[in-house]
């Protein structure tokens, strides 16, 4: 097959784009002689990215009289620092925007100015239009209107009033979050156009009105031209990617510590994704450019993927276009000079599927660490992290400051690259099978469905020359929107560095199925730069309007947005998953929220909606500082077991250990020792609170409850239990010399100090420490089925079995700061029963008969 070439355009310099050559207009973003592939002066031009408003940014290159493309030459741009410069030319984008802005109102009051006519005639004995018909035509447009008008009215004064201190980033974030609007419209466009000419060819009085509509000229002009209702209606299609274009260009003359560069960046990334969502075949300008034989080939989406390449773990940056799927690694380049990228390799879309073919390549396995290495590296970066807090308050304590941002960068990296575990393959008709490893089902669910989106249109197979992979690829740096690999060396000091504590959430109800299905949702919140499965709803059967309303308490590390996901559980075992051998639920959609401190950090509950592919899904929140969470708080009532020290409890009971902790144990063990992630999983909010004012209260159907409780809710209880002891369960007393003892480098020294420490104990505590240590070694002994290995138990357990109490918090200057939440103390305390949950079995007897071996004082 002959590969395609595509045809070339005039390069424009920057300069041209914003000076009179190139205004903002309503024709489109184009210069004086920029047909047939000429230049002004008439000679052959070199390719560069498309970028007019006309058209999403596009590969265009250049041929020569041999046919033969030209080498590419990127446009040329300000240099860096040139803030005045910058701060003119920014004036000059707004002002080019603010008159194509006031034209663009002008074309949509045009639109609107035959609809109060046609209502008032629809309702007598001979209607031009019905009311339907009317409702169908102008749908959005007066919505459209008025935000346009809005952002007009709020950005005119700004230009006018120009200096450095002028921020408009807010009005172009308020504008891009508006873009529901538009959603609205752009599906209904196509019926809209299709009722017009239906309505035009059997009246011939909407004809002359559909195509006689005036527009009026700029304020100062007293023109006006005449206008189709079709050429109107595609406007606000237009105005879109003419929109993003500028926010490109406002970027650009920006400086990064300006306060509307973040909301610059949060406004075209808002456009892009609402760009690359819409229905792509409305535009019928979009190749208006290109040859019978070119392509006009758009960036769809990109992002940084982890690809297993010779059985190790690749960093990867992935380009999805509207006909292939390219997979580049960045070169290594010298300071100062541009970034390139390597192709490593590329699928046509046409060629690609998930299904893996019985002649394709063995996929590679999937290297997976131990998760207690994954949370050690947790706890270094977060130990960086507080030593980079304390050195910028530090005189002279810059240079230190980079050095630790450096050793973090990589640490952060290392985890990004060994966290992910879920399989994403793509496979090649006629070739190999590639892996990548994804940290969420979110995340590999938009790039599936990204990728079939495109591929329900009529692909061709697209082969590139040598040369077209590389003007391709070196196209991608200009392209991509995603900059940086998420870690915190690549965020500002005054970007919020996310919720650490705990986000209590209850998912209440969902509507908007089409059908009946056994349906369930899970949590997903962000953490070091990925996303994790924190909680999942029961499965709700045979509804369409499932109203599950439980409550989950998700810890938080440094989160900034909650995902929701909802599933179609699957039943039928024969539907396994070729890729990770598991059953397949279908996600019925998926949608996300960020986590403002400013809303969520309310005492009250905050309710809100996500919608997805037409599924609303109602939820509640509200968030507790991880300061405030972690509180011993003694209960007021004795007579209860939650909040009531061990020793009465034991005393009033009886008992060696408290029950609770038996039955609860004998639960787990019984039922919920291969569940995956047990004790780690959150279990159902109002659940565990059933179970606790069970306990309290002594009720009698407390065996009933706990037979017919979900497993994770009775685990979610047990650890409770002693996050609530009003003193930890190995005492306030005793907790500066375990962590003196567990940080002795003698091996012989250790194990005196830390058996006299645990014989030291009073008995009731020592007692159930004990019962809880032969259980989680049990629950250990499962890993391979409940992926929960010591280390993780220790994870989980450490802290409260071992966190002070407020008191003795504050004299030994224990607290913990919101971004301490894997400190020196923490990764302590995690030590001290790792230590004993590795130690060979240990009883009762055997300590008090070993008393005279111990002998360091406590």
């Amino acid at each position: 097959m002959e590969p395609l070439s595509a045809h070339g355009l005039p390069r424009l310099s920057w300069i041209d784009t914003l000076y009179s050559k190139c205004n903002y207009n309503t024709d489109g973003y184009e210069g004086e002689g920029a047909e047939d592939g000429k230049s002004q002066d008439g000679s052959e031009t070199l390719p560069y990215i498309d970028e007019s408003p006309t058209m999403s940014p596009q590969l265009c290159v250049a041929q020569g009289p041999d046919g033969e493309p030209i080498s590419p030459t990127p446009p040329e741009g300000l240099h860096e620092g040139d803030l005045g410069k910058g701060l003119e030319m920014k004036k000059l984008v707004l002002s080019g925007f603010l008159t194509s802005e006031e034209i663009y109102i002008n074309q949509l009051e045009a639109l609107q100015l035959p609809l109060r006519p046609l209502k008032a005639t629809a309702t007598t004995s001979q209607p031009v239009l019905t009311l339907q018909q009317i409702d169908t035509i102008f749908y959005k447009i007066q919505d459209i209107l008025e935000i346009h008008k809005e952002f007009y009215d709020a950005l005119s004064p700004s230009i006018q009033q120009w200096d450095e201190k002028v921020t408009v980033g807010h009005l172009f974030k308020k504008l891009a979050s508006q873009l529901g609007v538009y959603k609205a419209f752009v599906d209904n466009y196509k019926i809209a156009l299709e009722t017009a000419e239906k309505c035009s060819q059997a009246n011939i009085q909407f004809q002359k009105i559909s195509e006689n509509l005036k527009v009026k000229g700029p304020k100062d002009s007293k023109d006006c031209s005449t206008v189709s209702m079709e050429a109107l209606l595609y406007k606000p299609i237009d105005r879109v990617t003419r929109s993003t274009l500028v926010l490109h260009d406002l970027l650009k003359h920006t400086p990064e510590d300006h306060p509307d560069f973040p909301l610059l960046q949060d406004a075209l990334r808002i456009s892009q994704n609402f760009l690359s969502s819409i229905n792509e075949e409305i535009d019928p300008r979009r190749t208006a450019v290109t040859t019978p034989k070119g392509e006009a080939r758009q960036l769809v989406k990109d992002g940084f993927l982890v690809e297993v390449s010779e059985s190790s773990r690749k960093l990867r940056h992935v380009f999805l276009f509207t006909d292939l799927l390219l997979c580049a690694k960045m070169k290594k380049t010298a300071v100062g000079r541009h970034q390139q990228y390597e192709c490593k390799w590329y699928i046509p879309l046409a060629d690609l599927t998930f299904q893996t073919p019985d002649d394709s390549d063995p996929c590679p396995s999937i290297q997976v660490l131990p998760e207690h290495e994954i949370e050690e590296m947790k706890m270094k970066i977060s130990v960086l992290k507080n030593e980079i807090q304390k050195e910028k308050k530090a005189p002279k304590g810059q240079s230190r400051v980079e050095r630790l941002r450096k050793k973090m960068n990589e640490q952060e990296s290392w985890l990004l690259l060994h966290s992910p575990t879920i399989p994403f393959r793509v496979h090649n008709k006629h070739g190999k099978t590639f892996l990548f490893l994804l940290s969420s089902d979110y995340e590999r669910s938009e790039w599936r469905e990204s990728i079939q989106k495109l591929q329900k249109k009529d692909l061709q197979v697209c082969i590139l020359t040598t040369y077209e992979l590389q003007v391709l690829t070196n196209s991608c740096v200009k392209l991509r929107t995603v900059h940086n690999i998420p870690v915190t060396g690549n965020k500002d000091d005054e970007e919020s560095s996310g919720l650490y504590g705990f986000l209590h959430v209850i998912v209440h109800s969902a509507k908007g199925f089409k059908e009946s299905a056994n349906l369930y949702c899970t949590l997903e919140v962000d953490s070091f730069g990925y996303f994790v499965s924190k909680a999942k709803t029961r499965v709700f059967r045979d509804t369409a309007e499932p109203s599950w309303n439980e409550e989950f308490e998700i810890e938080l590390e440094g989160s900034q947005y909650l995902r929701i996901l909802c599933y179609e559980k699957c039943y039928d075992k024969s539907m396994l998953n070729k890729d990770d051998n598991e059953i397949v639920d279908k996600i019925m959609g998926k949608g996300q929220v960020q986590l403002d401190p400013q809303t969520v950090q309310s005492k009250n509950w905050q309710m809100d909606v996500i919608e997805m592919n037409g599924i609303k899904v109602e939820f509640s929140m509200k968030f507790t500082s991880r300061d405030l969470s972690l509180k011993r708080t003694p209960s007021k009532k004795q007579s209860g077991v939650f909040g009531v020290k061990i020793s009465v409890v034991t005393k009033r009971e009886r008992s060696k250990v408290p029950y609770i902790v038996r039955q609860c144990i004998e639960e787990v063990e019984k039922r919920g020792i291969d569940e995956v992630g047990i004790y780690r999983i959150s279990g159902v909010a109002t659940d565990i609170q059933a179970l606790k004012l069970a306990f309290d209260t002594n009720t009698k159907d407390i065996l009933m409850m706990l037979s017919d409780m979900d497993i994770n809710a009775i685990a979610g209880t047990l650890k409770l239990y002693f996050r609530e002891l009003p003193e930890p369960l190995l005492t306030d007393r005793l907790y500066p010399a375990f962590m003196e003892g567990i940080a002795l480098s003698d091996p012989a020294a250790k194990e005196n100090c830390m058996m006299h420490l645990l014989r030291s104990l009073p008995e009731p505590n020592i007692m159930t420490f004990l019962t809880l240590l032969d259980h989680l070694k049990r629950v250990a002994e499962k890993e391979p089925v409940n992926k929960m290995s010591l280390h993780n138990l220790a994870t989980v357990f450490g802290p409260t079995l071992l966190r002070p109490s407020e008191s003795e918090s504050l004299k030994g200057q224990h607290i913990m700061s919101a971004t301490d939440i894997w400190s020196h103390d923490v990764m302590g305390q995690v030590q001290v029963l790792l230590y004993y949950l590795q130690h060979p079995p240990i009883s009762y007897a055997e300590l008090k008969r070993n008393t005279l071996y111990f002998s360091t004082d406590v």
